[in-house]
């Protein structure tokens, strides 16, 4: 079938979604609906199936050409290398919804300003913004009391706060370690403890802009001298952890979304703070990372129609609420606090997160994506993590790597 004749085409389509209980649980409660008002076009759901990594799961079905209309589960890191296979639909190729909206204005008026971090090289939408977990420093209460530090108002604003705070932690045997990111190689680690902090201590500045690195520069080097100092003092931990180091005691600071509330409650008594910046940000003005999944429709599909239909139905106001609801991930919208109010006020640990949603920054939208991030953990691990070179030879080698990438080999 031609792509034209697809795109306005409407009948049977499968989707797949995460394999967490609780997406699964908002996924079936939400397909259920969808078949119960559409019996000519009902949607087939199953989690993704098991592999690797995600992306080479939906990689190896784009190859294959038997990939489901919609993904649930897809990395915006992702996307430019799904385009790139012509895995994927350019949204905005596809007929306006009944009252005059295309892809593009569609997503523009759920998700804001934050929107346009998504979309593809030529301005095109080839991904809907769909949920975030706003990274936040989640701390430890009762290790931060044993420090002698209040946890009501934890020391935690600067660089040199946090560092201090560190050293308290740990040298009072509080807890054995002040922070525990996984120290592993995958492209996608960096976004857990470099990109944060990066996105804090530059207002929100993308890895790549304009299609050169930003990161090798005085706010990139700061980072990435913090981090070796923690590392260096024995402050974070470069050995891999099995299992989870905050709820096991073993570090008493983490960085994370507001999955974390469900999955600490009655675990860890804690708090969270938005990233330190070295001159200590204001809460209310700080940056951090999205680590958003999103809504993609692949080229696959036959009934594009119906797909587009269900991506809009399954990004709706109610079904937004039931996302918020049953996973606590915070839908990527603008009115995202005012629209369900009445659930944040009884709800009030996940309020945080909710404010810093509004301020994250996403991963660069650009070709060769894992490529690059790749390269840039490679280089922070030899640098920051296990520390066989300097700093500044690690920023040089990420910087020329992201380059070469950037311009197909042409530094």
């Amino acid at each position: 079938m031609d792509a034209a004749t697809a795109d306005t085409s409407r009948g049977p389509i499968t989707i797949w979604y995460s394999n967490n209980v609780q997406e699964v649980a908002w996924g079936e409660q939400m397909v259920a609906a969808w078949n119960d008002a559409h019996p000519d076009e009902p949607v087939r759901a199953q989690q993704i199936p098991a592999g690797t990594t995600s992306e080479a799961v939906i990689t190896a079905a784009i190859t294959a050409g038997n990939a489901p209309c919609l993904i649930f589960n897809t990395s915006p890191a992702a996307v430019p290398e799904f385009a790139r296979q012509q895995g994927l639909v350019d949204l905005d190729t596809l007929p306006p919804t009944p009252d005059g909206q295309d892809a593009t204005a569609y997503i523009t008026a759920r998700s804001g300003d934050l929107a346009a971090q998504y979309a593809s090289s030529d301005g095109d939408f080839r991904q809907i913004p769909w949920k975030s977990n706003p990274v936040m420093v989640l701390y430890d209460r009762k290790a931060f009391t044993a420090a002698g530090l209040d946890p009501d108002d934890p020391p935690l604003g600067t660089y040199d706060e946090l560092l201090a705070t560190s050293r308290a932690l740990v040298s009072s045997g509080a807890a054995p370690n002040a922070l525990y990111p996984s120290p592993s190689s995958q492209f996608f680690q960096s976004w857990f403890d470099f990109y944060p902090f990066y996105a804090a201590e530059t207002g929100g500045t993308q890895l790549v802009e304009d299609g050169r690195p930003t990161f090798d520069d005085a706010d990139g080097r700061a980072v990435w001298d913090l981090w070796r100092t923690l590392y260096a003092e024995g402050l974070a931990n470069p050995e891999l952890y099995n299992g989870d180091a905050f709820a096991d005691g073993a570090t008493a600071m983490t960085l994370a979304g507001p999955w974390a509330v469900a999955v600490y409650d009655g675990t860890v008594d804690w708090g969270a703070v938005p990233v330190p910046t070295s001159d200590g940000t204001p809460a209310d003005e700080t940056w951090s990372v999205s680590d958003a999944k999103n809504i993609a429709l692949y080229s696959a599909c036959t009934n594009r129609a119906t797909a587009w239909d269900l991506a809009r139905f399954a990004t709706s106001p109610d079904q937004d609420r039931a996302l918020l609801e049953m996973t606590g991930q915070m839908p990527l919208r603008a009115d995202l606090l005012d629209t369900y109010a009445d659930w944040f006020a009884d709800n009030p640990a996940y309020v945080p997160f909710a404010e810093q949603a509004a301020r994250t920054v996403e991963v660069p939208n650009v070709e060769s994506s894992t490529k690059l991030w790749q390269a840039f953990r490679n280089a922070w691990s030899s640098a920051v993590v296990f520390r066989s070179e300097s700093v500044q030879e690690g920023l040089d080698e990420a910087a020329g790597a992201v380059r070469s990438l950037l311009t197909g080999g042409q530094r």
